[in-house]
């Protein structure tokens, strides 16, 4: 159904992820920004969880061999149909032996590519996300490559009509510089007080080292209160015994440079996490690119869970639109 002419720098099938394995060290996966994601998959009448193309920095080249219907949701990495410009958020009209190629990135880091029916590749532990690291789910395992063959499933549920558009007010903007919200813990008390002042209070730049594993953030050396390390834990003040590690935990090895945690990551280790992202924020933190800074704001559990209401109360608005 789809050939791939031309990979772009990483692109993977994922989906909602690989839930409920955690705790025998399987991260989820599955799309960064799961707002643009889900949002993709309603244009074109899928299931909400339907498998979709996840496109970071450099976008493919890729040929339909048959008529479908497509959207382009996520970071601004401007889409074109055989050389014309075409929208995003918008439902596209794709014939046969059209080509898809995308323009460098301006805003964003990822850009989803949803296909009416959805991406058909084998489920692995329930789902079709990519697992580089193991080499699991999406298309061998790994991220596209040149001639490889993409087969269209059955996840439509709903026709969408060409032209059917997101409103303005439910798309969201990328900035250079960004907020992230975070719950203080699981270990924050590992630090002094003055370094979880600095922690919140100064910009923190994005380093080469960001994907979808972790971002590593360059600042400023934060420092542990000093203790005798208990039995269990390394030498290292930043080292604790061994604990589970949230999706968006943020850790500092050394009290050097703050690592979140993301989708990709190892599920628990020996380091202190100080402060967990928000889940209505790791939709954010998945359009942040190397270079851009991040401002680290404190909120409470209720104010996080506010914050994925609204998440929610978006999707479904986009979702009682489409449907009219």
């Amino acid at each position: 159904m789809i050939h791939v002419i031309n990979p772009g720098l990483e692109t993977t099938v994922q989906d909602t992820g690989r839930i409920g394995f955690y705790e025998v060290g399987m991260p989820p996966s599955g799309a960064m920004d799961k707002y643009s994601y889900t949002a993709g998959n309603l244009l074109v009448g899928n299931n909400e969880s339907a498998a979709s193309l996840e496109i970071t920095y450099l976008g493919p080249e890729l040929e339909f061999q048959e008529d479908t219907i497509i959207a382009v949701t996520g970071g601004e990495i401007p889409p074109k149909i055989n050389g014309e410009s075409v929208p995003m958020w918008e439902a596209l009209e794709i014939k046969a032996g059209d080509k898809l190629s995308f323009d460098f990135v301006k805003q964003g880091a990822r850009v989803y590519l949803a296909v009416a029916g959805g991406i058909d590749v084998p489920e692995i532990m329930n789902s079709r996300s990519t697992y580089t690291l193991c080499g699991i789910g999406g298309l061998n395992g790994g991220k596209l490559q040149v001639n490889d063959k993409l087969e269209v499933g059955n996840e439509k549920i709903r026709d969408v009509k060409p032209g059917t558009r997101i409103a303005d007010h439910l798309i969201p903007s990328f900035d250079k510089h960004h907020e992230i919200r975070v719950v203080l813990g699981l270990c924050s008390y590992r630090l002094t007080e003055e370094s979880k002042d600095r922690f919140f209070s100064i910009d923190w730049k994005v380093t080469p080292e960001a994907n979808r594993v972790g971002y590593r953030f360059k600042g400023e050396r934060l420092n542990f209160v000093e203790r005798e390390q208990p039995f269990g834990a390394g030498s290292n003040p930043s080292n604790v015994v061994d604990l589970g590690y949230p999706i968006g935990s943020i850790q500092v090895p050394d009290g050097v440079e703050p690592i979140a945690l993301l989708n990709d990551a190892v599920t628990g280790g020996g380091y202190a996490t100080i402060a967990t992202i928000i889940s209505a924020d790791l939709n954010k933190l998945g359009q942040v690119k190397t270079n851009e800074t991040v401002r680290f704001v404190s909120v409470d559990i209720d104010e996080a869970l506010a914050a994925r209401n609204e998440v929610k109360e978006k999707l479904a608005e986009i979702k009682q639109n489409l449907s009219k």
